[in-house]
């Protein structure tokens, strides 16, 4: 089984804000894989399906985003699972301008409270993060408040237009591994 992990804060105060970008990705990917409704179990919205032959879960921690990798930590005590090959974490990044996809097969959390969470629940840093940039926050711009806000129509729209891109890579992903995937949507 393949999962897909997109990062977020739950509540309605939230939908719109770019530390939820992770959240619309793999909203995405369950309208376009036309997997069943997200369903609530324990401490996160998951949907299950299949892209070609393999079994995918897509997840949404219910959890705020620094506590996220709890969703995750029961993949550590699976003998059949491999970070490195069957995980992939969907989250913001404010490194990157808007509208900028970096997809790598590790790394650090680089300051990123819900990747420092799951990194900390798998006990590794070996697993692929799909980051999408929300943009840096202006000079003297708290960052809480800036990845709390909703984005300005204009990135908004950059990122919405960007989605099917997205969903298309976790789709490589899912068939051909993190390379093949990275090499598709890093730019």
């Amino acid at each position: 089984m393949k999962v897909i992990c997109g990062l977020g804060n739950p509540g309605a105060e939230y939908e719109a804000t770019r530390h939820n970008v992770g959240w619309w990705a793999v909203e995405e990917a369950q309208a376009t894989w036309r997997f069943p409704e997200f369903l609530r179990l324990g401490n996160a919205w998951r949907s299950t399906g299949s892209v070609g032959a393999h079994e995918v879960l897509l997840v949404e921690p219910l959890t705020f985003m620094n506590r996220s990798g709890s969703v995750l930590a029961g993949l550590a005590r699976r003998d059949d699972f491999d970070f490195t090959r069957d995980l992939l974490v969907v989250v913001d990044d404010t490194a990157l301008d808007v509208g900028r996809v970096r997809l790598r097969s590790e790394g650090s959390a680089g300051g990123h409270n819900g990747l420092k969470s799951v990194e900390a629940a798998l006990g590794t840093r070996q697993y692929a993060r799909l980051r999408i940039g929300v943009g840096t926050p202006p000079p003297g711009a708290d960052l809480a408040d800036w990845v709390l806000s909703p984005f300005e129509e204009r990135d908004e729209r950059l990122i919405i237009e960007l989605l099917p891109a997205i969903v298309d890579a976790m789709t490589v992903w899912v068939a051909e591994g993190v390379d093949a995937a990275a090499n598709q949507v890093n730019r």
